[in-house]
């Protein structure tokens, strides 16, 4: 099969815990079609179609300045739902595990009224979005 030009190919995060970021993103990443696909001592990784998304445990020496997305750098990333029934759903799990919302007196609408999504952050504060497909 021909891979599309310009597609991603994968994306990697460093992490300042491993087990912990592993932990969080596997139940999402999995709700959402991706399966396990690499495991070594210092990173995952999952697989949906060609693209792949990795997590690097972060040497100690690059502990001591804690990620912020406002800074230069990644802001967040950003997902499609299958459905707002999906967005609904995972809603929920976030709120089984006491994972908070972004936004939440604006939910599902805080991207604007035509935007249905869910935002939340990982342990690093990295952003997470799930938007839902407009019809």
């Amino acid at each position: 099969m021909r891979k599309v030009a310009g597609t991603l190919h994968h994306v990697e995060v460093y992490v300042s815990d491993l087990r912990r970021s592993a932990k969080f993103w596997g139940w999402f990443l999995e709700l959402l079609g991706y399966s396990k696909y690499q495991k070594w001592r210092s990173g995952r990784s999952w697989k949906l179609g060609d693209t792949y998304i990795v997590f690097v445990q972060a040497e100690p020496r690059y502990l001591g300045i804690p990620y912020h997305r406002r800074r230069v750098g990644l802001n967040h990333l950003a997902f499609h739902a299958r459905s707002r029934g999906q967005v609904d759903e995972i809603t929920r799990h976030l709120e089984e595990k006491k994972i908070p919302m972004l936004y939440g007196d604006k939910h599902p609408h805080a991207g604007g009224p035509d935007h249905y999504a869910l935002y939340f952050e990982d342990p690093d504060r990295i952003k997470v979005e799930l938007v839902a497909p407009t019809s």
